[in-house]
């Protein structure tokens, strides 16, 4: 990318952080401001302000069409809509350093079918968490005792943040040591999902494996940053996929993701209200927990 890309770029991600918006929503929209400006220099495009409103339109139409870099098939709507917002806020930061040509912001997003997200929700049954959690200590014996011990213990903190406490994928991955209030038995969530802080309460065995995790593990080490998790995400995807192996549970997908679906579902079936399970979950309005309920029903 050249390096008036690259300073534009860096710019727009100054401006999100004078606007509040939290280190991951940053971090993600400067990742897909860069790929937009990555495929204006292909199509011979260098300067922003050479970029008009068919240059936008027709990359939000090539994001639509390009395969997953991961995995097989295209974006996904969720995928697609975040990208869609990202490239909005970069027009409309244009706008705002006084670049008055620049294209107007789109406001398109894909509405996706109720149905179909329902029935692409496939949470795991509270007999098949416990299976998992069984079989945390049988993964990756062909290690070292220390860094067996490592990824257990990583595994064993994702079955307690994104499982027990429903957290989001960044919302777990953000936390940090002084996150936790072992007095008071919470973890403070800062800026979540739409830029709310939110408290989780602590369970016996989240309270009790926690202190283990940070007192007995995590601070034996010298890490660069203060994230509860010693390891990247990239990391703990791959060893739930080798738990999921092991455990021999095919046809669904494990993901930090798919257990906090899974945990809302079990809390359901258990006789917890849908206004509590939104509550915990840190969801806006009930639409977003009543999916929950077509789940149970299916």
């Amino acid at each position: 990318m050249n390096n008036s890309y690259k300073t534009i770029q860096q710019e727009y991600s100054f401006w999100l952080d004078t606007l509040g918006f939290s280190n991951s929503i940053s971090y993600q929209y400067k990742f897909n401001v860069k790929e937009l400006l990555e495929w204006l220099e292909s199509k011979n495009i260098y300067a922003v302000n050479r970029i008009n409103q068919k240059h936008v339109e027709n990359y939000l139409n090539y994001l639509q069409t390009r395969s997953n870099k991961r995995r097989t098939g295209g974006l996904s709507v969720a995928h697609l809509n975040k990208n869609f917002d990202a490239i909005d806020k970069f027009l409309e930061f244009l706008h705002q350093v006084g670049m008055d040509t620049a294209p107007i912001p789109t406001n398109y997003r894909i509405n996706q079918d109720k149905q179909i997200r329902i029935n692409n929700i496939q949470p795991f049954t509270q007999e098949e968490i416990k299976h998992l959690q069984a079989n945390i200590e049988n993964t990756y014996l062909h290690f070292d005792f220390k860094l067996r011990e490592q990824k257990h213990e990583q595994l064993k903190l994702i079955f307690a943040l994104y499982y027990a406490c429903g957290l989001r994928r960044t919302e777990g991955y953000n936390l940090t040591p002084k996150d936790i209030d072992f007095d008071k038995r919470i973890i403070f969530v800062r800026q979540g999902k739409n830029y709310k802080d939110r408290i989780v309460p602590m369970n016996d065995n989240v309270y009790l494996g926690l202190q283990h995790y940070i007192y007995n593990f995590r601070n034996s080490f010298k890490l660069p940053h203060q994230k509860l998790f010693i390891t990247g995400t990239y990391t703990l995807n791959v060893s739930l996929q080798e738990l999921q192996k092991l455990s021999g549970l095919q046809g669904k997908k494990l993901s930090l993701h798919i257990l906090r679906h899974s945990i809302a579902t079990h809390l359901l079936q258990n006789g917890m209200s849908i206004e509590n399970i939104a509550r915990f979950l840190g969801h806006s309005t009930l639409d977003s927990t009543q999916i929950y309920t077509h789940i149970v029903n299916r």
